[in-house]
């Protein structure tokens, strides 16, 4: 029988009510099912140990409780498997946090199994590391490492379920493997059987981001049109034993699945179609075909799969200083040349009111931003026009606090001391978190299962 996996999340802060009409069409159909919450970047992770470094019982996804509520019991007396990466940086708090939610429900039987292995801070100085291709940074020393959190595969995932485990919460693993390790369970799949891998892999990337397969993240008003965006439909693969994928949605829920919807997901974040590479298989999508079965239905197939790579990308967070930004708005006639004379001051004033070694950036939004670059390159050589409202925005960094607040303070000071009409400051401060991307050795690295209840774990290597 066809197995159907809901996406309840595609990243931390998505909407918490996305789960309810999926989990009630998988209860409908009345198939073997999951849902899986996949709410966790290597942005966010660096939140979380931010977070979890000012709090100790912290660190997991604040949206939690609100995400997973609304929908537990009906998962729990239905057989609908949940798997998370909502325990972020702190899996066990998480795992508390859902026991409290299946005693608030009625379920507090409720099976909860956690993923260990992925947190490898404790063994960097033993560990054959090598940098990702792309990365440039060098590993700073002991004394400002946060955390290194390894991208685990499927299998302990699949542990977990086998030893009955309801809800199974991890920390950082591959997103796809949310999707791939409930269709291992279910078919049986070899670890070895390349393709059907590499089918579950893609229909764990389809549905990973939530609803941009289904018309989120994807409407262009008058160029790509999506209907019904308030009540956007969270996506349901359907996935056969042989691996062939169907992508939908709930019914009577907004947004569209269409072939243009599932191309754009198909190739998000992808750098090489013809090796995409996963923990559990390196996938090919050089032969697939996607193809509208009907009104938001579409099937991709021609999924070939590789061996696995030998090594497991490993996200490094360490400390990296203080951050900050002020902002100050100016609206009316000649707003634009006030917001210019502004940022003509701030720059001026930091030149000799703060070290070289400060990094700055000053944005005026609405005029020019985001493809600016720091040096105000186009802020300078756009006309603009002059009667509007704008905002100026100042952002800086720098090893210490002081200096990023004395920076601040001097956009504060313009609402006397700079052009006329400035307003609506805000100041915000906070500690920077850099990540940095390393690649570990397969065999280096030990994950495993346990179910919370009855303390019972196996290792396993991954």
């Amino acid at each position: 029988m066809t197995f159907l996996i809901g996406s309840g999340a595609g990243f931390s802060g998505d909407r918490t009510d996305a789960a309810i009409p999926v989990v009630d069409e998988l209860i409908r159909r009345g198939q073997p099912s999951a849902l899986v919450f996949e709410t966790l970047g290597e942005r966010t992770l660096a939140a979380a140990h931010r977070a979890m470094r000012d709090d100790p019982d912290a660190g997991y996804e604040p949206l939690l409780g609100e995400m997973l509520a609304p929908v537990l019991r009906d998962c729990l007396d239905h057989g609908i498997a949940i798997l998370g990466n909502f325990g972020a940086a702190n899996p066990a708090g998480a795992c508390e946090v859902v026991r409290r939610l299946a005693e608030q429900a009625g379920r507090p039987e409720a099976r909860v199994g956690r993923v260990i292995g992925d947190d490898i801070r404790g063994r960097l100085d033993g560990l054959d590391l090598a940098p990702w291709e792309a990365e440039t940074r060098t590993l700073p020393g002991n004394e400002a490492l946060i955390s290194a959190n390894v991208y685990l595969g499927a299998a302990p995932l699949v542990q977990a379920l086998e030893i009955d485990a309801e809800i199974v919460v991890t920390g950082r693993v591959a997103d796809p493997a949310l999707f791939l390790a409930p269709l291992v369970h279910h078919y049986g799949w070899a670890w070895d059987d390349w393709d059907r891998l590499a089918a579950g892999m893609m229909a764990g990337h389809l549905g990973e981001c939530g609803a941009q397969v289904s018309g989120g993240y994807f409407a262009d008003p008058g160029v790509k049109e999506v209907p019904g965006l308030a009540t956007l439909g969270y996506p349901i693969i359907e996935v056969e034993a042989d691996g062939r994928l169907v992508v939908t949605k709930p019914p009577g829920t907004g947004g569209c699945v269409t072939e243009w919807t599932v191309k754009e997901q198909l190739l998000y974040e992808v750098h090489d179609p013809a090796n995409y590479l996963t923990p559990d298989v390196v996938v090919d999508l050089a032969h697939v075909r996607v193809r509208q079965l009907g009104p938001d239905r579409v099937e991709v197939c021609g999924i070939r799969g590789k061996p696995a790579p030998e090594r497991l990308k490993t996200t490094v967070c360490y400390e990296g200083g203080w951050q900050g930004e002020a902002e100050i708005s100016y609206a009316g006639p000649n707003a634009l040349a006030r917001a210019r004379l502004a940022a003509d001051i701030l720059r001026e004033r930091l030149a000799f009111r703060a070290p070289p070694e400060l990094r700055q950036r000053l944005d005026i939004v609405g005029h020019a931003s985001v493809f600016d670059d720091d040096d105000g390159t186009m802020q300078r050589r756009m006309p603009g026009v002059g009667d509007g409202d704008y905002r100026l925005r100042l952002a800086v960094e720098h090893i210490e606090r002081g200096w990023v607040e004395r920076a601040a303070q001097e956009l504060l000071a313009l609402y006397c001391a700079g052009p006329a009409g400035g307003g609506g400051v805000r100041r915000h401060f906070q500690r920077r978190v850099c990540t940095a991307s390393y690649l570990v050795k397969r065999t280096d690295v030990e994950s495993y299962a346990t179910l919370i209840e009855e303390s019972r774990h196996a290792s396993l290597a991954n």
